[in-house]
């Protein structure tokens, strides 16, 4: 059974706010954040008449296509100005030839 993503993602939020908070930045590890993250489970039920499935916490009702396709909206990282501003440095710095 696949896990709620809506509800997966606001309990990564939180575990992430309060490991900072607790946590000094010297003594902060990617590995020990990715460990709280896999402790996190919130299964789906699946309704085999409409072959759905429908999250007890939250209420979302999806296919498995749906969860899918909003896990991978969730996991995309938002485009920032600075990201904006790096593309448009490395178009300014590439050779003539390269931006035709």
């Amino acid at each position: 059974m696949p896990n709620c993503p809506e509800c997966t993602a606001r309990e990564k939020k939180k575990i992430q706010a309060k490991y900072e908070a607790e946590t000094p930045e010297e003594n902060r590890g990617r590995e020990d954040l990715f460990k709280l993250f896999d402790e996190v489970e919130i299964p789906m039920k699946l309704d085999a008449a409409t072959k759905h499935f429908i999250c007890k916490r939250c209420g979302l009702y999806a296919t498995r296509e749906q969860v899918s396709d909003i896990k991978y909206r969730l996991n995309q990282k938002e485009r920032t100005r600075e990201d904006k501003q790096d593309d448009y440095l490395e178009w300014w710095q590439k050779s003539k030839k390269d931006k035709e």
